[in-house]
């Protein structure tokens, strides 16, 4: 037999808790109890210059010109912070699109004071969580 899984947060306190928590709240804290089975480390908590691993939805992918060359940008959302995922000379990826859970590793960097991760390796993971 196995350890039994620790129990959610329950009874009146719990209740509680629910009712003045936001939605948005909620789903962030659901997100990041998902990915911590990544073994990724939060964005919140990434740190510039520091060589990381990150996991994510994606909530949006653009393509922006950087210097007279193609772009795509993808930001990555985890429930703690936000980085922007750039792949620089691309167009397209095929599985880079929003809604998908992706995990990337790479070296963070922060310009405009918003955390930047450059042709960072990737791992398009299922689309039903990690």
């Amino acid at each position: 037999m196995g350890t039994p899984e620790p129990a959610r947060r329950g009874g009146l306190r719990g209740f509680f808790q629910r009712l003045t928590t936001s939605q948005a709240e909620l789903e962030a804290a659901e997100l990041q109890e998902d990915l911590e089975h990544e073994g990724a480390t939060p964005i919140a908590r990434c740190g510039e210059r520091q060589r990381t691993c990150v996991a994510g939805t994606l909530r949006t992918v653009t393509l922006r010109p950087r210097g007279g060359a193609p772009a795509l940008e993808a930001e990555l959302y985890d429930g703690s912070d936000v980085i922007d995922l750039v792949w620089l000379g691309r167009r397209k990826i095929a599985g880079i699109e929003p809604g998908r859970v992706v995990r990337a590793e790479g070296l963070v960097s922060v310009q405009d004071g918003r955390k930047v991760m450059f042709n960072p390796r990737y791992e398009l993971r299922p689309a039903g969580g990690p």
